[in-house]
């Protein structure tokens, strides 16, 4: 190229320009020759890339072919990566077709089954009914044939017997009476015994659910008997000069005082619940007054008599309307509060005359009987323990003839007389008096239990309570029927308050030997005090 670019110079200008032509010359062969080389330098170069690119083309040849082999091949793995799964899904559709046949086949046979089964049951019912049929028929031409048969027997002992039909009729219905009247007989003592057994068990259901109706407190303290003083110096003052301080209190009183050694303890003893009653409040007045002297004795008395004599008719009045009995006699009312000094075996008479008229008036409505006049003559049927000291008899004795003076019903006045004995059936109020008395004086915590061990009872009753986490409180109540519990409201949520009150109640049962029914009420309460200044 440069060779050319030298050539196409005119040579005159060559040599107009050079004053040496041979070094011109020697120039132009130079840079002939350098341009020779450059051009054996660029076709040299010219055939190594064209080696380079063969080899490029060739590696990309090899690439492509490689590149269409792997994609041939991932082609083919995912032909046969379908097909696979195509076989798998074809065989879970052939497993379901096949189990569905399977089930197809069971079901077919259980119809065909079935239907073997129905057409062997119409076959057994065509062939039942055909025997039915032929056994109707062999039933009637032997009914028809026993007809003819009494028919000849009939006249035959008609003839034999020489009766006509009506008296082998009316012997017959005879020998039939006969065997009725010992088969009625029979039945009529099975009968007895039965309604025997069901009028017991009847009885004491009864009697059980009157007395688990009814509850109330069963023992009451006693008539105290003795008087506390401050000092052994007041016996001396109770006694006075000579011993007619003393004297004068006995002679008002109509009790005995004794004093003895015993310190601090005057003892009143005396056979009447009532001179000693009053015997022992006055000394208490008079202790407490200080000034004991005869005069003072005697109006000290006379006033406790009266507050007594008020306090025993209102004590009367108190049970009669407890009960809901009207119209006694005012002697009634009062020999009725008597009986609140009287007690027989720990038993306080009065409450038991209440809770004998309770039971008496409950068993009466459930056996439709009259109840007022049941709890009437259970409130008075020991009415004469009121009096029993002052007149001679037995208090059933006494009781019915003060009843009876002062116009009380007959029925009332005989259950005050034969509520231990003779007990006549024609007065079925006496037998359910002497039944409700027998429970009121037999039951657990009455006559059996003294006054001693029913306070135990209640303090183990508040004692057990107590023991359970969470109980602030227990306080026994009703008679030991009902045991109020109080739980602290900062350490017991509702839940474990229903939970310790049913413990308490199985503690109870395990623990505890009792009549009826213990109610266990658990409270729980939260209460906030402010003070305002």
């Amino acid at each position: 190229m440069i060779a050319a670019c030298f050539l196409a110079i005119p040579l005159p200008v060559l040599v107009a320009q050079s004053g040496n032509f041979t070094a011109l010359l020697a120039g132009l062969i130079g840079l002939v020759a350098g341009a020779a080389g450059v051009l054996f330098v660029l076709k040299l170069r010219g055939r190594d890339l064209k080696n380079q690119a063969a080899a490029i083309l060739d590696k990309a040849k090899t690439d492509a072919a490689n590149v269409l082999k792997e994609a041939e091949l991932e082609a083919k793995e995912r032909a046969l990566q379908q097909k696979q799964r195509f076989d798998e899904e074809s065989n879970q559709l052939r497993k379901q077709f096949r189990k569905k046949e399977e089930a197809l086949d069971r079901r077919e046979e259980a119809l065909q089954q079935a239907a073997d089964d129905l057409r062997k049951q119409e076959k057994m019912v065509e062939a039942n009914q055909r025997r039915l049929s032929e056994r109707l028929e062999e039933a009637t031409r032997r009914s028809e044939q026993l007809k003819k048969l009494i028919q000849e027997q009939t006249a035959k002992l008609q003839q034999l017997a020489g009766l006509s039909r009506e008296q082998a009729r009316a012997e017959l219905l005879q020998v039939l009476e006969q065997e009725l009247e010992n088969e009625v007989g029979t039945q009529i003592l099975k009968h007895e015994r039965r309604i025997a057994e069901i009028a017991d068990q009847k009885a004491r259901d009864i009697i059980l659910t009157a007395m688990q109706r009814y509850a109330a407190a069963h023992t009451a303290d006693s008539t105290t008997s003795t008087v506390d003083i401050p000092s052994d110096e007041m016996k001396g003052r109770i006694i006075g000069r000579e011993g007619r301080n003393i004297r004068a209190f006995e002679k008002a009183t109509g009790v005995d005082v004794i004093i003895d050694d015993t310190p601090g303890v005057v003892i009143v003893s005396g056979f009447d619940p009532v001179r000693r009653e009053v015997a022992r409040q006055a000394l208490d007045k008079l202790i407490a007054d200080g000034r004991i002297h005869p005069s003072r004795i005697e109006e000290v008395v006379a006033e406790t008599e009266k507050e007594l004599d008020a306090f025993i008719r209102r004590k009367g009045q108190e049970a009669a309307e407890e009960v809901d009995v009207t119209g006694l006699h005012d002697r009634v009312v009062y020999m009725l509060g008597r009986l609140h000094f009287r007690t027989s075996f720990s038993q306080n008479v009065l409450r038991h005359s209440v809770e004998v008229a309770f039971l008496s008036g409950m068993m009466a409505e459930m056996i439709g009987l009259d109840p007022v006049l049941a709890r009437r003559a259970g409130l008075l049927h020991d009415i004469g323990k009121a009096a029993d000291h002052e007149l001679e008899g037995g208090h059933p004795k006494i009781g019915a003839d003060l009843l009876r003076r002062h116009g009380e019903n007959e029925i009332v006045v005989h259950a005050a007389l034969g509520h231990h004995d003779q007990l006549l059936t024609e007065y079925p109020y006496t037998l359910l008096v002497a039944t409700a008395d027998a429970c009121s004086a037999s039951r657990p915590g009455a006559r059996r239990e003294s006054l001693e061990r029913y306070i135990k009872r209640m303090e183990e009753l508040e004692s057990i309570a107590k023991g359970f986490p969470g109980v602030e409180q227990a306080f026994a109540i009703q008679a030991g029927r009902e045991l109020r519990v109080i739980v602290s409201a900062a350490d017991t949520d509702d839940a474990k308050a229903a939970k310790i009150c049913r413990d308490i109640a199985h503690a109870f049962e395990q623990q505890l030997t009792y009549p009826g029914e213990i109610k266990i009420t658990v409270v729980r309460e939260s209460r906030f005090t402010e003070i305002a200044k």
